[in-house]
């Protein structure tokens, strides 16, 4: 298995174990990856033979401390160059995942430690996602879904959860984006889809799903 593969595994199981505390199955891994569960099952039986998790059979893996760290550090590296695409190169948000996954493989430390610098070390990436520092350590957050926000709220567009092309296509479409006032007019009791005020000018109709995967503060 190469390191790009590992990191890969790594990282998924990182952000599988972000929503589930219990760990990653290894369905989930697959379905994160887009691979077929039995690649996954000889995978993590081999980052296990590596100390990179923790794996018994039938049970969710977790990351060990060192699996952990090379997680994250590939975590900076990929929201770091993401920051690098949109802000240096004027790439779109919906464009540089794809770029970002091939260049959070680089594996020179130093040459992610003077990215930081020269973008100014973000915290956070052109999603809204936080960047851990050097030290592993990602800046706070208490973002909400927006299906969250009562009505009559108001709240500040801070992230997003779904990160594909077509829903990041769509929010621009409509002229969703970070940093926005957001203050809901209308829930509908039908489907729960809500009117929203964007900056107390425009009025938009969200679906509850497009709501859902809407961050704030």
């Amino acid at each position: 298995m190469s390191s790009h593969v590992e990191e890969n595994y790594l990282k998924a199981i990182y952000k599988l174990t972000e929503r589930n505390k219990d760990g990653a199955y290894t369905n989930d891994i697959a379905y994160e990856l887009n691979i077929k569960p039995a690649t996954v099952t000889e995978a993590i039986k081999k980052l296990s033979e590596k100390g990179l998790i923790h794996y018994e059979k039938y049970k969710a893996v977790t990351l060990t401390e060192l699996g952990k760290q090379i997680a994250i550090k590939t975590i900076r590296k990929h929201r770091l160059w993401e920051v690098f695409l949109v802000e240096k190169l004027g790439f779109k948000w919906d464009e540089i995942h794809p770029m970002a996954e091939e260049l959070e493989h680089i594996g020179f430390e130093e040459l992610t430690e003077r990215l930081a610098q020269f973008l100014g070390n973000p915290e956070f990436d052109p999603h809204g996602d936080p960047i851990p520092d050097r030290d592993g350590n990602f800046a706070k957050t208490k973002s909400i879904k927006l299906t969250g926000v009562l009505l009559n709220g108001t709240a500040v567009m801070t992230g997003v959860e779904n990160h594909s092309t077509s829903f990041l296509q769509h929010l621009d479409k409509i002229g969703i984006k970070l940093g926005i006032s957001i203050t809901v007019k209308e829930i509908v009791d039908f489907d729960k889809s809500m009117l929203i005020s964007v900056n107390g000018e425009k009025e938009v109709y969200l679906s509850q799903e497009i709501a859902s995967n809407i961050l704030c503060k």
